[in-house]
């Protein structure tokens, strides 16, 4: 029996009891995962990206490791509640306008002290101090733009984030933040997307891969320079508590310069299909959900419940979620998958009873979670806990 196979047989034993849809996640490959994420951090320590977790549980079970510290969150209401359930290191790693928030934020010492909010623009200091609701210092961090500008800014590669470029930008919002009173300059962030977001071992197409990592490795070098000189001048200005870098696809890299003292991930905790295709690392599928069979239209062919949950993004075929076990289903080309019912095509589909699973890997990391109230928490062939999704516990933070 192949991996695949005993895999598939341990996840319909433990889930036999639960009827489709269902998600799982599979507690072995996220250990696995989070030790090589530590592994590749080289002994700095991990930031834990929230966005890609999305599980209360799951985000205690992994700051319980080693190699692992704080999180990263991705709004200011979910920050906040993170704080009062007592996480105590919670970086925002995208600016709020969120006033209501911010009159907490500046009024209860618990988040003031556990929260540091991110800017890139003097207006977002301007918003927070029109809605202080008390004395409490904000922590801010600063955000460094990563992207790669070639032929005089002609061409620019990666994400549109930060306006803050050059040393002396991110030195002046510095200098501008420690004349101000009631707020703190702590950290700074830079997240190379390009790099960590994007796989360089493009599936049959070596050209493209190729040139991937060509850029890539132009990127890294030339963002190690000017991320180096960034922190010198910002350090000038304020004793800094962390610079965080990375995510889950430039671990390695990012963790070998030394204006790094952190490295954020998450992704690879879930390790879901965009995360395939690196050269320099290999993750363990770890959450995945099932959609029943319902039908069987034919020979070669089945038809499950739904399982229409494309991702974020650029809309195309990357986003889409994938059959996974059992192993060689496809998409139908005229129908792909469905709000109510998704073909699938293959020989697999002969051996597919009415009432079977069939797994599915999501396309990013945590939203699958704005799917699920609950994940199955799966040890071997059983499930040992059921663990609530922020969507679970009521929590809606986009």
């Amino acid at each position: 029996m192949s991996a695949a196979a005993a895999d598939r047989a341990r996840y319909d034993r433990a889930t036999a009891h639960l009827e489709a849809p269902v998600a799982i996640v599979d507690l072995g490959a996220f250990d696995d995962n989070a030790r090589d994420l530590v592994t590749r951090a080289g002994g700095k320590p991990i930031r834990v990206a929230s966005k890609s977790v999305r599980c209360r549980a799951l985000l205690e079970r992994v700051l319980a490791q080693d190699g692992f510290a704080g999180i990263m969150s991705f709004t200011l209401p979910e920050s906040l509640w993170l704080a009062r359930e007592g996480f105590d290191d919670v970086l925002l790693a995208y600016p709020s306008t969120d006033r209501d928030g911010f009159a907490t934020l500046t009024s209860d010492p618990k988040p003031a002290e556990a929260v540091t909010v991110m800017v890139d623009d003097l207006s977002q200091l301007d918003l927070i101090d029109s809605v202080r609701a008390g004395t409490e210092e904000v922590r801010v961090c600063l955000e460094l733009d990563t992207s790669l500008r070639m032929l005089g800014g002609r061409v620019r590669v990666g994400a549109l984030r930060s306006p803050l470029r050059e040393p002396e930008q991110l030195a002046e919002l510095a200098r501008a933040i420690d004349r101000r009173p009631g707020f703190r300059l702590v950290g700074l962030m830079a997240y190379e997307g390009h790099v960590a977001g994007v796989g360089d071992a493009v599936p049959g197409s070596p050209l493209r891969s190729r040139a991937v990592r060509l850029m890539q490795s132009v990127a890294r070098r030339e963002l190690a320079a000017r991320r180096a000189a960034v922190v010198r001048a910002v350090r000038a200005v304020a004793d800094l508590e962390f610079v965080n870098g990375g995510g889950t696809g430039s671990v390695q890299h990012t963790a070998a310069e030394d204006a790094v003292t952190e490295i954020a991930a998450g992704s690879g905790l879930y390790q879901p299909r965009l995360f395939d295709n690196y050269t320099s690392f290999h993750g363990r599928p770890a959450a995945l959900f099932a959609q029943p069979v319902v039908r069987r239209p034919g020979v070669g062919v089945v038809t499950v419940l739904g399982g229409g949950y494309p991702a974020s993004g650029a809309p195309g075929r990357d986003r889409l979620p994938v059959p996974y076990l059992p192993e060689g289903l496809v998409y139908d080309s005229m129908e792909g998958p469905g709000e109510v019912q998704t073909p699938l095509l293959g020989t697999a589909a002969d051996d597919l009873l009415i009432g079977d699973k069939v797994w599915f890997r999501h396309a990013k990391a945590g939203e699958l979670c704005e799917r699920f109230d609950t994940l199955r928490l799966i040890e071997g062939d059983r499930v040992v806990a059921d663990a609530p999704t922020y969507r679970g516990e009521g929590r809606t933070f986009l």
